[in-house]
């Protein structure tokens, strides 16, 4: 059985504009909420080697987690970060229920 998808919030905030707040989303496959957010800072920290050293953001690992771009200026409160199961909001069956 594949492992279940996860969805990483972290709480943003621009160095540059201060008041401007956003969230950053990532998803992917994960054993538990713990690994999910771990997996999300080692695909943005990826994302953000790539970019300071100009090259291209790498889109996908092999367990399927990526970044699709970087925010220069931009800080993430991964502190404040939260993990919970993925919904897909096109899915039409009855939710399924993990064990976190």
């Amino acid at each position: 059985m594949p492992l279940p998808i996860f969805e990483v919030d972290v709480p943003i905030r621009s160095a540059a504009q201060p008041g401007a707040r956003g969230v950053h989303v990532f998803t992917g496959r994960a054993e538990n909420r713990h690994a999910a957010v771990r997996i999300a800072h080692e695909v943005y920290d990826a994302a953000r080697a790539a970019r300071e050293a100009g090259r291209e953001i790498p889109h996908g690992r092999p367990d399927g987690w990526g970044a699709c771009g970087y925010r220069l200026g931009w800080e993430l409160d991964w502190p404040a970060a939260t993990a919970n199961p993925w919904h897909d909001p096109n899915d039409w069956s009855p939710r399924r229920t993990f064990a976190l």
